[in-house]
């Protein structure tokens, strides 16, 4: 599953949401084992997993978006669209925030 999500943030501010977004999620989510590995300063690898099912997928923080690729297995594509728009809101929330001047 391919998403972009639009930004108008520099790109070291967006580089800065995505960190401080993940590192929130780690805490905040510890029970789904997130990991997020830096390939680059504008890539990362991320997984997770939900159930017992293992998610993996990357983010490329892009000088206008944040693109983004996750593996969903073929059981869980009907939740597809729910996803996109969770994952399109806390990226929204957090580009407010880097806005707002608390990033």
């Amino acid at each position: 599953m391919k998403h972009v999500v639009a930004h108008d943030l520099a790109q070291e501010q967006a580089k800065k949401v995505a960190h401080a977004a993940f590192d929130s999620y780690k805490a905040r989510f510890a029970e789904y084992n997130p990991t997020v590995n830096w390939a680059s300063e504008q890539h990362a690898d991320i997984a997770f997993k939900v159930k017992g099912v293992s998610l993996k997928g990357s983010i490329d923080v892009k000088p206008s978006s944040f693109d983004l690729e996750l593996d969903v297995p073929f059981l869980l594509r009907p939740f597809r669209g729910k996803a996109i728009s969770v994952i399109e809101d806390e990226i929204n929330k957090w580009i407010s925030k880097a806005k707002a001047g608390e990033i």
